[in-house]
């Protein structure tokens, strides 16, 4: 199917990327249907609506900057999308990206994860019960600790 994109203008993409979000996202409710895109710069990812060609969002995964980050999302939250608990096998997790102008000052959401029943392409964002994760991590600070405590 072709859809229209805010980052690619006309898209084709298969029915196996569309991802049906129950409760929309945090700020979106309304909209309900998106597609999961690769974006050209790896590794990140869009979450195209379907509906509004210009509300589209960057995803990244954030277990590649942060290995430690588990969300803590309450269990029956997950049940809603057909997942046992964070630990299901049909989890896609991405957190939602802020890129400003200085790329360096680029952050992550890991107090509302994404995340995704690769199964029956359901998704919805959840709201972390832990304290340690915020709206907004500078994913290069982030890369940075993690170089340096391999090193």
């Amino acid at each position: 199917m072709e859809i229209m994109t805010k980052a690619y203008g006309a898209v084709e993409i298969d029915e196996k990327q569309v991802i049906h979000f129950p409760s929309g996202l945090l700020g979106f409710e309304t909209l309900r249907e998106f597609a999961l895109l690769d974006a050209e710069q790896k590794p990140f990812f869009w979450l195209q609506s379907l509906e509004v060609e210009q509300i589209a969002f960057v995803l990244i995964n954030p277990l590649i900057f942060k290995p430690d980050y588990k969300p803590l999302v309450i269990e029956d939250e997950l049940q809603d999308l057909g997942l046992e608990n964070e630990e299901d096998e049909k989890i896609l997790l991405f957190s939602i990206v802020t890129i400003p102008a200085d790329q360096k000052l680029m952050t992550a959401n890991l107090q509302g994860p994404v995340i995704i029943n690769k199964d029956i392409r359901w998704g919805r964002q959840f709201i972390s019960t832990s304290p340690e994760w915020k709206v907004r991590h500078n994913i290069m600070e982030e890369l940075a600790a993690q170089r340096n405590n391999s090193c």
